[in-house]
């Protein structure tokens, strides 16, 4: 079973930011900061960013790859 595979079948195609913050071992809080700051996982982490109203969601399959290769968009992190 694959990492993608893993999280779409214990979350679902979409990931709430609680739950990502739980698979980073991250407070919720100190999430939204690294997403807004500057750095590297934050760039990283807006693009699995998918907003449906005023919520906030991650695709599970771009946190798959982040989790497995460390990037999203193929170059290093």
């Amino acid at each position: 079973m694959t990492t993608e595979q893993a999280l779409v079948d214990k979350y679902g195609p979409l990931m709430t930011l609680l739950q990502v913050a739980e698979l980073l071992d991250r407070s919720p809080e100190g999430l939204r900061i690294t997403i807004r700051g500057s750095n590297a996982l934050g760039r990283q982490l807006m693009l699995a960013r998918v907003k449906i109203g005023r919520r906030v969601h991650f695709k599970a399959g771009l946190i798959a790859r982040l989790v497995d290769c460390g990037s999203i968009d193929g170059s290093a992190a």
